[in-house]
This record gives C-alpha cells, structure tokens and sequence, in this order.
C-alpha cells in the first residue's frame, strides 16, 4: 500500500507533519514578548540577512556558504528558547525567499524557506544543557533538522537534476557540500570566547 503513494505525497505529508510540529511547539509557549526581547529578534534577523550576502561559495542550483549567516538565528534560540527561535527562525526563511528565491510547488516553498529556516530555532533545546557545552550541540540540531528539509526537496522536487545517480544521494550530497561547511563555521564562531561571553551576557539580561 505504501509504495504506491507517489513521492509528492509523501513530501506533502512531511511538510504538514514539521508545520503541525513548528505551531504546535509555537502555541504551547505562552512566554510573553518583552521589548528588549522583540529588539532582539529584529536585530538578529537583520545580520542573519546581512551576513547571508557574504558567500563564500555558492551551489549552482541553489544553497551557498555563508559568513555564518545561521548564526543570529542560534545565538537568539539558545538565549530565548525554541519556541521564539522557531518564529524567528521562520520570519527569516520567508526574508530569505524574498531576497531571490523560488518555488514550483507550494509544499516545495515551505520546506526550503519557513520550514527550514524555523528548524534552526530548535538550537535552543541547547540551551537547557550544561553551560560548557555552548551552543554546539543546538547548532548541530538546527543544521540536521534544515538539512532534513533541503534534503526532501532534493528528492521530492529537484530529483531531475540527479541525472543517472541515486536521487537519495545525489540529495543528500548536494546539501550536506553547503550545509557542512556552513555549520563549521557557525561552529567555529560560536566557540571563541568572546562570543560566548556576549551570549552569556544576552542569557542574563533576557
């Protein structure tokens, strides 16, 4: 029964179960929004996009590596959490959109754009870890759970650029050549000192 649901479906299905995921994680969250809270967000978002125009290498159909653009987006969830990481998260893939992006199906638009991006916002689970751990194992997360998205796409959406090789491969090969690099360096900032220093200084003034 199950290999007869076209890959489409299956895409559809996963979009709408990481949507129900995202909202509901959203909703559940009755923190109230301060004004240094909002500032944040709004600042964070701004050197996510600024940074995202830095590229140091870009693919050729899509996807590039940045001067750790992802990096705002993890730095705001670890401070505030995952709910909060995740609505800016998503505020960001949609800038991201506008910036020069493009979709050939609806679902397609949500997994590479809000989806994805709002998945960087589970880095804040990282944050309920021990304080010497930092934000690696959040950046971690937030970057397999994007790769996830860019990852069905590839499948489900982009699969005709596979030529003769397996779509699962050619997918995950294509992403992982700019998500890797793109979390090593998120990796490599977040752990020099000083920037720790200004996250812990953000984790007490929250």
């Amino acid at each position: 029964m199950f290999a007869e649901i076209s890959l489409t479906t299956w895409s559809i299905l996963a979009a709408l179960v990481l949507a129900g995921a995202v909202m509901y994680i959203i909703t559940r969250d009755r923190r109230k929004w301060t004004t240094r809270m909002m500032a944040n967000a709004s600042l964070c978002i701004a050197l996510a996009f600024i940074l995202s125009y830095v590229k140091l290498y870009e693919m050729p159909q899509g996807g590039s590596v940045t001067l750790a653009s992802m990096l705002p987006i993890f730095m705001f969830a670890y401070v505030y959490s995952v709910a909060p990481g995740l609505m800016v998260g998503f505020a960001y893939g949609l800038l991201q959109f506008v910036q020069g992006g493009w979709f050939v199906h609806p679902i397609q638009f949500l997994l590479d754009y809000p989806l994805a991006f709002a998945m960087l916002g589970f880095a804040g689970i990282a944050g309920k870890l021990p304080d010497s751990w930092g934000m690696i194992p959040g950046i971690l997360l937030g970057t397999c759970l994007r790769f996830l998205c860019a990852f069905m796409t590839g499948v489900f959406f982009w699969g005709e650029g596979a030529g003769e090789q397996n779509v699962l491969i050619y997918s995950a090969v294509y992403n992982g050549t700019y998500l890797i690099p793109e979390s090593l360096i998120c990796m490599a900032i977040a752990s020099v000192p000083q920037v720790r220093r200004v996250v812990k200084q953000l984790s007490w003034t929250r």
